[in-house]
């Protein structure tokens, strides 16, 4: 598609409106510039984390001095960093949008006492997390007093992502998702080794998510990062639907990955019970 000067010579161009514009929204009060910057943050993605103003404006069929005056506001406001490329990333307000967002759902402030208990039962670092795309995202975390434990908690904090594909979090809320958008989302992956049992291949994911599946259950034995296990359970909502995350992490050196999945396990499935028990979630013999 040749590139046109203006959203507005786009539209009469194509006989259709911008990338950007949302006709059925429209009403008089109705801001088109919140739009236009809108659209720009969502540009955006985890497969496309740093854009250049060029990308942005084709992107959204918006002309470049128009697009790098909204980029330059953005990046004024927080929204948006400029890297020494010259080019953009998303700046911490909108991770500061983002988790307060989370936490208006309440899934943090129902999960956040019921980690702190765990954490207190097994010494060990637990987190919440849920999916978003390709990557896990950090709810909350509550860090391990253990001695050595830092040695792999990988400064993770909440708002923190990682790559699904390698932690248990991720693989787990992958293993929930409905087929095609599984499938859809291995697809666009880009499996890199990064520890000692990273899944490199696509083939060998997709058979471990089913295992998971039918398990209820996953865990990461140093594919994340090297002498780190983790183990993780699902939280669900009232409609039965996994919503998020529950694990526990340990350095190699303090637990085996044995002991970690047998004596440990069933206290982080209690939590993740009781987590879902706060959002309205009941197990089928609890059912009326």
């Amino acid at each position: 598609m040749p590139r046109t000067s203006s959203p507005a010579a786009k539209a009469n161009k194509d006989g259709q409106e911008p990338a950007w514009s949302i006709p059925s929204l429209r009403e008089p009060r109705y801001s088109q510039s919140l739009e236009r910057g809108l659209a720009i943050l969502g540009c955006f993605t985890p497969k496309r984390p740093v854009l250049g103003i060029a990308d942005i404006a084709d992107d959204l069929g918006m002309s470049r001095s128009t697009t790098h005056r909204y980029v330059i506001t953005l990046v004024a406001l927080g929204y948006l960093e400029q890297g020494a490329s010259r080019k953009y990333r998303l700046g911490l307000r909108v991770t500061d949008l983002g988790m307060s967002a989370l936490n208006s759902t309440g899934l943090r402030e129902h999960a956040h006492p019921y980690l702190e208990e765990l954490r207190q039962r097994t010494s060990y670092t637990t987190s919440l997390g849920v999916l978003d795309g390709t990557d896990v995202l950090y709810v909350d975390r509550v860090r391990s007093f253990r001695r050595g434990q830092g040695a792999i908690d990988l400064s993770l904090h909440t708002g923190s992502r990682l790559p699904a594909y390698c932690t248990a979090m991720g693989k787990l809320l992958l293993a929930n998702l409905p087929e095609s958008e599984q499938r859809e989302l291995i697809a666009s992956m880009k499996l890199t080794k990064r520890a000692p049992n990273t899944i490199t291949s696509k083939k060998a994911l997709r058979e471990e998510l089913d295992e998971i599946l039918a398990a209820g259950f996953a865990v990461n034995d140093q594919e994340l990062a090297a002498e780190l296990y983790a183990i993780a359970a699902p939280v669900r909502n009232e409609a039965r639907e996994v919503v998020a995350a529950v694990n526990l992490a340990a350095h190699s050196s303090m637990i085996s990955l044995e002991e970690l999945v047998d004596a440990l396990g069933p206290h982080l499935v209690s939590t993740a019970d009781r987590i879902s028990a706060r959002l309205g979630y009941r197990r089928d013999d609890e059912q009326n």
